[in-house]
Parts: C-alpha cells; structure tokens; sequence
C-alpha cells in the first residue's frame, strides 16, 4: 500500500482568466513545493476515472450538463465570477474524476492516504448552477462513486474551505449517507451555511455549519474540530473522510478574514487523520478547493500532507500580528447545545 495518492491535473493551464483569482499558479505553486520536499517523486500519480452517468447525473442535473457543454464551447462565463474556457468542459470532468480515482484508491486500500489537486474547484457547484469559481462538483462526484461503485453507507465530506460550499450541502442536504459539516466565514460569499441547518428528511441531523465571524483564528477552528467535529465523527461513525481542503482559511489570503495558520491547518488534518486510524481503517483524502495567496498554498499544503503523512511540519510564515478576537465562543456554545454534545 502506498503512503499516499496523488491526483494532478494535466492541462490543467488551459483553464484560465486573466487576472482571476483562481488561476493555474495555485496548484503549480503546491506542485513545486512537492518537488522540492521529494513527496513528488515518491508518490504515485493516479490518472482519472471516466465518471458513470448514472454517479454524474445523480450530482448535476444533465440539463446543467448540457448548459456547461454549452458555455464552454464557447468559452463564455456563468457569471461575474466563474468563468470557462474552451478547455474547461474536459478539465472539470478530468477534476472530477481525479476526485474519484484518489477515493477509490484510498477506500480500497491501494493507498493510505489521498491528496487531489482538483481544479476547477468543486464545493459551489449545486445540483444544476456553476457559481463560485466552481463547475462541477468533485468532492460530491466522488462520495457518489464510493456509495454507488464501492459499497459505502456512510461517508463524512468536512469542509474547511474559508467559504461555505453551498453546493455540497444542497446536494445531500436530504440524504443520510454523506454527513457534511463545514467551517466558514460569516457573515461571506455565499451567503449560506447557518448553524441551523441540519438537512432534512433522511438527512436530518446529517448537516452541521459552524460559521466563525472574522478574525476567528487557530484557538477557535481547533476549538471547533475538538469539540464539535470529532464528536460528531464518533457519533455518527463514517467509513470514509472526505475533505474539502481550502487554504483560504489562511490569515494571508486575500478574500477572507480568517486567521487560521498553516500549523493549525496541519494540527486539524493530524486529529482527522489519527481518528480516521482508530475509526475506518485510515481513510481520508483531501481535495482541493479555494486559497488564492500562493505563499499559504505553499506552507498549508505542506502542513496537511505532513500531517497525513505523520511528518514534522514546517510553517515558515508563522502566525498572524493580527489579533484574534473571541466572538467564535458565541457560535460555539449554540453548536453544542444544537448537537447536544
């Protein structure tokens, strides 16, 4: 069994805008990074998994398949945010797929651990709209294949992203099989994610959203994963963690005020990874979402893999100078009387 797992995304340049904040840098900068440290020439690359129909259209609807053909062939964006180029019909199902391979890979125990650098990013994307820089959603697309090609019942996806991923939690907003939990900016873009949104019908109580207000920083998101998200792992008992792993959680990031530290960052991925240990044989993977400053790529996406690797982290940034402020405590006591915990 391999240590870890690794999906890149080849061509993935031709998917890009001038002057956007999600551009191909994000990933050659961690790429890079990977060489440097030697995990690029020590660990597999995985190409990806040609995406079922039956999995692709139980996630999007295939008339927002059809309008994504659409739009990209002519190279034309959703909106004032998301954009497409000629290439970007095959790279989202490329990234989505990439998504799958590394899942599967993990789940069947071809490796230990599993880092997608999916991109176009996933979480925005809803069952039939692109928003948020997102076209299709990976993270979704792959827990789909794991419950429907490999058996799963029950998946967890946690979402670190500094944004709330709407389109996940729309998707199995009514489902039992994949608890979604998120941390996020709030009050930020999308404007969703409320701490009382629970899910509905089966997936009642299979929803949890733990919005911090700005300038909530490493005390409150390992506040947070100690005392609401592990809790809920072990009550809930998945088979599998799925993570959205967005870096613009980062202090430095531009599009946010959250003042998260990459050894936070790693800190959180090493308590995830050692329940995932204990728990479901090791299983957990990271998939790339957000994050725009490319020095934060760099030493997040070193923690993370560190931490899934049982290495030394190195964060050469360091902390914040900004103060972290205390009004994260707020949301936390509602959390823990909401989930009764």
């Amino acid at each position: 069994m391999d240590e870890l797992i690794i999906f890149y995304p080849e061509g993935h340049m031709a998917h890009a805008q001038q002057g956007h904040p999600e551009r191909p840098e994000r990933v050659e900068c961690i790429r890079i990074l990977m060489e440097e440290i030697g995990w690029w020439e020590k660990f597999p690359k995985i190409a990806p998994t040609t995406i079922p129909d039956e999995i692709l259209f139980k996630i999007h609807e295939p008339a927002y398949m059809n309008r994504l053909q659409e739009v990209s062939s002519r190279g034309q964006s959703f909106d004032m945010d998301t954009y497409t180029t000629l290439s970007s019909w095959e790279l989202a199902h490329q990234a989505a797929g990439g998504a799958i391979a590394v899942a599967s890979a993990v789940w069947n125990r071809e490796a230990r651990r599993g880092f997608a650098m999916t991109r176009p990013p996933g979480h925005h994307a809803t069952s039939n709209r692109a928003m948020g820089f997102c076209l299709m959603n990976n993270i979704a697309i792959a827990a789909e294949y794991l419950i429907q090609a490999n058996g799963s019942k029950r998946l967890v996806i946690i979402d670190l992203d500094l944004h709330h991923g709407n389109g996940t939690e729309q998707i199995f907003y009514n489902r039992g099989d994949v608890f979604y939990l998120s941390t996020h900016q709030s009050p930020l873009y999308p404007g969703t994610g409320n701490i009382g949104d629970t899910g509905v019908s089966e997936g009642s109580g299979k929803n949890a959203n733990f919005p911090l207000p700005p300038f909530s920083g490493d005390q409150a998101f390992l506040t947070v994963m100690n005392d609401l998200i592990i809790p809920l792992l072990s009550h809930y008992g998945p088979e599998m963690i799925l993570v959205s792993y967005g870096f613009d959680t980062h202090w430095r990031d531009p599009l946010g005020n959250l003042l998260l530290s990459g050894n936070a960052y790693g800190e959180m991925i090493k308590l995830l990874s050692d329940w995932a240990d204990q728990h479901c044989e090791g299983r957990i993977a990271l998939f790339l979402e957000g994050g725009y400053d490319l020095d934060a790529a760099r030493v997040c996406s070193q923690s993370v893999i560190s931490a899934m690797l049982g290495e030394p982290q190195e964060d050469t940034i360091g902390l914040s100078q900004i103060s972290e402020r205390n009004e994260w405590k707020s949301m936390l006591r509602q959390a823990l009387d909401l989930w009764e915990l």
